[in-house]
């Protein structure tokens, strides 16, 4: 078996998966900031904006804002070493930019792990809603640049809001 160099977390000493012990970690604030962007054809983000971002199925961002939140929430259930966390917070802030709608979610909590995954994984799951929400207008609609912003609490901070994207 071919490793990556380093000591990488969710490996035990025989090379299997497994979920790393965090009980000895301290609890302590965390925060994560993620984006995803969703650039649609210019005729389809015409359409939207002079519908009120309404389409046959619903309010667009409305399901979004809701589908992010629940995609947070079950972070651990989609991805199989996440550990389950009890969220204090989760924000989805969806902005038009011309063609782009900028997906940012905002997660916090109390814990001895980060929530880079649960913002990661709203940002996303918020974005897969917006396609679903407007597919039937177009399939070239294209889900981009789902990254990490920010990231508070545990070892080290991390801030890639200077790098992100216009």
């Amino acid at each position: 078996m071919t490793t990556i160099p380093g000591k990488l977390t969710h490996l035990d000493d025989a090379g299997q998966p497994h979920m790393v012990d965090v009980g000895a970690k301290a609890v302590t604030r965390r925060t994560a900031r993620a984006q995803a962007r969703v650039r649609f054809p210019a005729d389809v983000a015409a359409q939207l904006h002079g519908a009120g971002y309404v389409t046959a199925k619903g309010a667009v961002f409305t399901v979004a804002h809701i589908a992010g939140v629940m995609g947070a929430k079950a972070t651990a259930q989609l991805i199989p070493l996440c550990h389950p966390l009890a969220l204090d917070r989760c924000h989805i802030d969806i902005a038009m930019q011309g063609e782009v709608a900028v997906i940012t979610c905002t997660v916090s909590c109390q814990g001895r792990t980060g929530v880079e995954m649960e913002a990661l994984t709203g940002a996303s799951v918020a974005a897969l809603a917006v396609y679903d929400m407007c597919k039937a207008m177009s399939h070239d609609i294209v889900i981009s640049e789902v990254r990490l912003l920010q990231k508070t609490g545990g070892k080290s901070d991390l801030d890639y809001t200077a790098q992100a994207p216009a």
